[in-house]
């Protein structure tokens, strides 16, 4: 049987919540799973996760392959650094990183322009003394 870890969605329309469950990976989204290892509220700020990272960390040893999302809320729990012996650095992505090059450069031109407008607004002060 190929067991995945993935979300079950709960909750109201709208308003969802999902467990962290251990399924089958033949049974529909919301169908049969085997156990529920924890929660995601992503409406909550900030967001709420709770996995139990002893069971999470026994399944995938036993084989159980995490959804892509699944796999990120096990990096942020510290499941996944147990069980695959990354560092914390590498396990989580930091998000500068994510930005584009054209906002990278706006961010630099506004703190230069903000370096520039500081160094005038000295000169001025200085001038009127």
């Amino acid at each position: 049987m190929a067991v995945k870890l993935r979300l079950m969605r709960m909750g109201k329309k709208k308003q969802p919540t999902y467990r962290v469950v251990a399924a089958d990976s033949r049974s529909p989204r919301n169908g049969r799973f085997i156990e529920i290892i924890g929660f995601y509220e992503p409406r909550q700020d900030p967001s709420v996760i709770k996995i139990d990272n002893e069971r999470a960390v026994h399944w995938l040893r036993h084989g159980a392959q995490p959804t892509e999302r699944v796999e990120k809320l096990l990096k942020i729990s510290g499941a996944w650094t147990e069980h695959t012996g990354e560092t914390i650095e590498t396990a989580v992505p930091e998000r500068a990183a994510k930005k584009s090059a054209k906002q990278l450069e706006k961010e630099r031109e506004a703190a230069e322009a903000s370096a520039a407008g500081d160094d005038e607004t000295d000169a001025d002060s200085e001038e009127q003394e």
